[in-house]
């Protein structure tokens, strides 16, 4: 019984870790690169926009889209890794 749940705080505390790191990826994209540094990567053109206008319509978004794929891939290997996947 002690196991089992040391076992649930240790799948939820890597769980709240996950998620830290690719918020924190999401922020500095979106809110990094797309408002703060837009002025240094406005020098920078893609697809004749500059970059830092990229980042703030578009770049944000797809990261976002991108994490939602990592995630689902990293929930899966965790709930591998505890037993708790779909068989």
């Amino acid at each position: 019984m002690h196991s089992d749940n040391n076992n649930k705080k240790l799948y939820w505390r890597k769980n709240m870790i996950y998620l830290a790191i690719l918020l924190a990826i999401w922020f500095v994209v979106s809110f990094g690169f797309g408002i703060l540094l837009a002025p240094i990567l406005n020098e920078i053109k893609l697809g004749g926009f500059k970059l830092g206008f990229w980042f703030a319509q578009q770049g944000s978004i797809y990261t976002f889209v991108a994490l939602i794929f990592v995630y689902v891939y990293l929930m899966n290997k965790l709930d591998k890794e505890f037993d708790l996947d779909e068989k």
